[in-house]
């Protein structure tokens, strides 16, 4: 990611006001995130925002075709990227009303044209075939209840050479991460079993993908490939 994107997306960012615990979690900026980013994922901003910009790298500077967000989230980390990219065409989705006006207000607040949102399940996505360039997800699948249904819908919305990029959690990497998801994510309703490893996620999207790209950092996994034409 060039210096000037950096700088573009940092100072997006900033206008979001991304201040409550959700947001400030996710990103590792607030005083209560970087505590549950170093208590649950012993990760710190910097190790935040490294898994990030890998997850990212599947996106061009200059990206201009359709893209796909499932889930959006609160759209605190995707908001101030689509800032970036003005000549593209961009869909967001989630199952969570809550999440996705946050998002919208997000995007408001930033003066996004070229976003719009839609309430859906990503196990019976609302598009044809080969409808999309890049289907992005960040930490939704370690969520989803019926993770191949999401695979397969994925691939399905792809066009052929499209790129799927995304990160989630994966287990058997942090000890002290995996009780924290088994204990408290699970019983709240937060994660969903099972869960990839780091070694049956690749094999997944090497079987599936072409041009893999993957790797972790602690209990997170990122990854970035391409659909066959």
């Amino acid at each position: 990611m060039s210096v000037e994107r950096k700088e573009a997306i940092r100072g997006a960012y900033r206008l979001t006001g991304g201040s409550g615990f959700y947001d400030g979690m996710i990103t590792c900026s607030t005083l209560s995130g970087k505590a549950v980013c170093r208590l649950v994922w012993a990760m710190n901003k910097t190790e935040c925002d490294a898994y990030l910009e890998k997850t990212l790298s599947g996106i061009p500077e200059h990206f201009s075709g359709r893209l796909l967000e499932v889930p959006v989230g609160t759209g605190i980390l995707t908001m101030p990227v689509y800032k970036t990219l003005p000549e593209a065409d961009i869909t967001c989705l989630d199952y969570s009303p809550d999440m996705m006006k946050q998002a919208q207000e997000k995007a408001e607040h930033l003066q996004l044209r070229n976003v719009t949102f839609r309430q859906g399940d990503v196990g019976a996505l609302p598009y044809n075939d080969g409808t999309f360039d890049i289907v992005l997800s960040l930490n939704g699948f370690h969520a989803f209840p019926d993770k191949e249904a999401a695979y397969r819908e994925v691939l399905r919305v792809l066009k052929p050479g499209g790129t799927f990029c995304g990160c989630f959690y994966v287990q058997g990497e942090h000890r002290r991460t995996d009780w924290f998801i088994r204990h408290a994510y699970e019983k709240a309703g937060f994660f969903t079993p099972p869960y990839e490893t780091v070694f049956s996620l690749k094999g997944r999207l090497e079987q599936t993908y072409e041009a893999v790209r993957a790797g972790n950092l602690k209990s997170i996994a990122w990854f970035c490939c391409r659909k066959a034409k």
